[in-house]
């Protein structure tokens, strides 16, 4: 193998004055002299918090990394970073995602690292640490935290999805809050993040299926042993990409971002997958357009019977055999030659994957649901584009018109969905404004609406909703999610009103309002925006630098990478 010579050598390698401050202080913390020899200096980029409970068993999965570098003859330095808990953090995680990747970043060039281990599993943390690892480009592999164990309630299977049915129950009278209180602790009964195909789980699975992970590493529940050999065979290979110089740039190529994709629509991933993965791609230089992902999904069926798009979960698709079999079942329409971070392809590491439950995981000719997990829509109401989830819609409202409830923000909605003087029926079409990237600020996850309680005693399940903000990926119900521009940038979104009628049309991939161009025009010409917001810090910097949700919600001075080079070196 060719030798390389060791980014970390500019500070450890150094003779003289140098030399002897940057190894003199590591050695007060009890390393040998030794260890500074061209070891390659491995960092362990660990999200861990208390305050992010999906992430809560990362130290001790830190040290089954440590194990693996040491075995291989690195050099393993823990460090933290910003840990963003999905469940606790306000207003939204999706707000602080940019930066915690640019501490993720500035930590990763500034130091003496050769290779990093990300360490992520909660929502946010995952594409934050790659989207942060892109912009620097050495070799990096990433361990996920892996999903919680099966909730079990009264001989029940529960995961997060059923919260959304819990919380109409509530509002409906048809549950107390006392036995509300009585599933929480039956649902969150292990460590790790949500047991179902929610946001958390589709970034793990998008890692593995970009080629970031071990195989396997999307499915492991983080209460199994297995989930700590992954992590110890994964510093154990980190050090051989540092020796290899396999960087993010040589596995992240076109092909593999088409790859994730073609998954995505197979294992009904979460919608936060498409802001997710672009967003990747703008730091990798890699051109990747929304418009990209329809046709790459369209004809991809439905394969994993997971909540919210179907019966089961994580654990279930763990047992039956996991990501590799639904990749080896795409072989045919997956690009097999692109690189994975063990060094092999993904034709070679997932050709002798078998699953072992065609219940959980469907053959290709024999789909679970011939919907695909993803749809990109276009027209009048969404210039730029709009999702939806077409596997966790309601198949009679996918070709679907009425007329529009607007509400023009989150306070407005919150303040009259359940009032009786609610003009609305199960025809109508629920529209929330002002929720996007700039709106909230933050894009948060309100896009899938609670119906109006005057329905949800008629017995209605399912309506229309429409916004510029996200929905989590545990939600579910015919959500049209990510309109862009958004409504804060007064585009026809801004200006739907209520009575405005509006079609839903999947097949054609179209979202329109019966408004004609002139209609529009005039009502843009007298739209006024909310008053600028006064904050301070980094929620200003968000404001003025972020990018509409088609591009992926980075902030604009961060698309593309600037390497591993420092620009200052003060010694």
């Amino acid at each position: 193998m060719k030798e390389i010579t060791l980014r970390s050598a500019e500070w450890f390698g150094r003779e003289g004055k140098d030399g002897f401050i940057y190894r003199a202080w590591m050695k007060n913390q009890g390393i040998p002299d030794e260890t500074f020899n061209n070891r390659p200096v491995i960092g362990i980029c660990n999200t861990w918090s208390e305050l992010t409970p999906c992430n809560a068993h990362f130290r001790e999965l830190a040290e089954s990394v440590k194990r693996g570098i040491l075995q291989a003859g690195g050099f393993p330095v823990e460090f933290p970073v910003m840990s963003l808990g999905e469940t606790l953090i306000k207003p939204t995680a999706m707000l602080y995602r940019n930066l915690a990747s640019m501490d993720v970043e500035e930590s990763i060039r500034a130091n003496p690292l050769d290779g990093v281990v990300l360490l992520c599993g909660c929502d946010k943390t995952t594409p934050s640490l790659v989207m942060g690892a892109c912009s620097v480009d050495i070799p990096a592999i990433v361990v996920s935290g892996g999903p919680m164990l099966t909730g079990n309630y009264k001989g029940q299977h529960i995961g997060t999805s059923d919260v959304w049915r819990y919380h109409d129950e509530l509002r409906g009278n048809r549950m107390e809050e006392k036995e509300l209180r009585e599933i929480e602790s039956a649902m969150c009964r292990s460590r790790g993040s949500c047991a179902v195909m929610g946001t958390a789980s589709t970034m793990a699975c998008m890692v593995e299926s970009l080629g970031l992970s071990l195989p396997g590493n999307a499915a492991i529940p983080a209460a199994d042993a297995r989930r700590k050999v992954l992590a110890e065979r994964s510093g154990l290979r980190i050090v051989e990409m540092v020796k290899e110089n396999l960087t993010l740039s040589s596995i992240l190529t076109k092909e593999a971002f088409e790859n994730a994709i073609m998954v995505n629509a197979a294992i009904g991933g979460s919608t936060n997958f498409v802001i997710h993965l672009l967003a990747i791609a703008g730091r990798m230089g890699i051109p990747l357009e929304l418009s990209e992902l329809d046709p790459l999904s369209a004809n991809i069926p439905l394969l994993v019977n997971l909540q919210p798009s179907g019966n089961f979960f994580m654990e279930d698709f763990y047992y039956a055999g996991g990501l590799p079999v639904v990749m080896k079942a795409l072989e045919k329409h997956l690009h097999p030659h692109c690189i994975t971070a063990n060094g092999k392809t993904v034709k070679e590491n997932n050709n002798d994957a078998i699953g072992y439950n065609e219940e959980v995981i469907a053959k290709i000719d024999s789909p679970f649901n011939l919907s695909s997990g993803l749809a990109v829509l276009k027209g009048n109401l969404c210039e730029n584009g709009a999702v939806i989830k077409p596997s966790a819609a309601s198949a009679h409202l996918l070709q679907h018109t009425g007329a529009a409830v607007v509400f023009e923000n989150i306070e407005d909605y919150k303040a009259r969905i359940d009032s009786d003087d609610l003009e609305v029926d199960e025809s109508s079409i629920l529209v929330l404004k002002n929720v996007g990237p700039k709106g909230y600020p933050g894009m948060p996850e309100v896009g899938n609406m609670g119906l109006p309680k005057k329905l949800l005693d008629k017995g209605i399940k399912d309506m229309v909703r429409i916004s510029d903000g996200r929905m989590s990926g545990t939600g579910f119900g015919t959500v049209v999610l990510h309109v862009s521009p958004e409504a804060a940038l007064g585009g026809n979104f801004a200006v739907i009103r209520t009575g405005d009628i509006i079609t839903l049309d999947l097949s054609n991939r179209a979202l329109s309002v019966a408004l004609t161009e002139e209609e529009l025009a005039e009502r843009k010409s007298t739209f006024e925006p909310a008053p600028a917001l006064t904050e301070r810090g980094y929620v200003s910097l968000y404001i003025n630098h972020v990018q509409q949700a088609h591009l992926g919600a980075d902030l604009d001075f961060l698309r593309g990478n600037s390497g591993s080079k420092l620009s200052r070196d003060s010694h």
